[in-house]
């Protein structure tokens, strides 16, 4: 079930949480500020992770080869040049790509 409705584009969410935030795309409103360089965001989380710009902090560590990443995502997309995943398919001719940007670019 999802009750809250934004009314700018109809689109429901089950916590109202996500339709604020969802409603700050309509609104433009950026709540959360970086002191260090004025960027703004529409999450907290995204402030947390940008600040890792500036801090250097690389939180997450890949336990095949040590490197590190600022962001859980890259990580994950790391982790493919040991597992040999290659999840992004060609429709037309079925070569596969470790990363959706590579499958764009082909």
């Amino acid at each position: 079930e999802k009750p809250h409705r934004c009314c700018e584009c109809g689109k429901r969410f089950g916590k109202r949480s996500n339709l604020v935030k969802h409603q700050r795309q309509h609104t433009g409103e950026r709540p959360y500020g970086c002191p260090n360089c004025g960027k703004s965001f529409i999450q907290s989380s995204d402030l947390v992770v940008h600040r890792r710009t500036h801090t250097g902090e690389k939180p997450y560590r890949c336990s095949e080869c040590g490197k590190r990443f600022g962001v859980r995502s890259k990580l994950i997309q790391h982790r493919r040049v040991h597992t040999g995943e290659k999840p992004y398919a060609c429709g037309e001719c079925g070569k596969s790509f470790g990363q959706s940007s590579h499958l764009s670019v082909h």
